[in-house]
């Protein structure tokens, strides 16, 4: 029996998946948490085996810090990204972060098995329609960063405005003020040349801002 756990603040979503799960005699749902501190909480509790994580977590931990926590405090637990980000950039960032698997919210339930079942046998399962040969050549470059003319505020910033947070919605997470987050990204954007929040979007992606 493979024993799964859901993160996603969508209590609705939530409840969906594991219903879908229970079709499965051999998976077995044994728990579920609205953002990733959640998540790291009860896994020192409970029997993991595999945790399919959503990405983008408005308040508390965000899929990928979480998945880096648990795969640095909990190395025999593997996890899923489960997630309507489809762009190479989150694909990147997953990898980085030793995320097992990757799979969209609009997959087949029978690919969410798939994956669990890859991912419990020790095989990576990134069913994103990209060449394995690309996928294999981010794998073998995980880890290797370049320097940034952004500080860690900045680069934390624009990390979070990629993954479609609020300027309300940053300065909750960062502890600092919604106006202190409009001055860290105006001065952003005079310092990368930019004028739109699209521009700074794309160039983040492009640079991997999100790493």
């Amino acid at each position: 029996m493979i024993k799964v756990f859901l993160v996603d603040d969508h209590v609705l979503i939530r409840k969906g998946i594991a219903l879908l799960l229970e079709n499965y005699r051999d998976l077995e749902v044994v728990g579920e948490a609205s953002d990733g501190e959640e998540c790291l909480q009860q896994l020192y509790s409970l029997d993991v085996d595999v945790v399919l994580m959503d990405i983008s977590i408005p308040k508390g931990i965000d899929g990928f810090t979480a998945t880096r926590k648990i795969k640095k405090e909990f190395p025999k637990i593997k996890v899923v990204m489960l997630t309507m980000h489809n762009e190479f950039a989150y694909i990147q960032k997953a990898i980085e972060t030793d995320a097992d698997g990757y799979i969209l919210k609009n997959s087949q339930a029978n690919q969410v098995y798939q994956a669990i079942q890859a991912v419990y046998s020790g095989r990576k399962y990134y069913d994103v329609g990209i060449p394995k040969e690309q996928l294999a050549k981010w794998f073998k470059n995980k880890g290797k960063q370049k320097k940034d003319v952004l500080s860690r505020r900045e680069q934390e910033i624009v990390r979070l405005t990629i993954l479609g947070y609020t300027n309300l919605q940053i300065a909750d997470k960062l502890s600092i003020s919604s106006k202190t987050v409009e001055n860290h990204k105006a001065n952003i954007m005079q310092k990368l040349d930019l004028k739109t929040k699209a521009e700074l979007i794309q160039y983040g992606i492009a640079n991997k801002y999100i790493i």
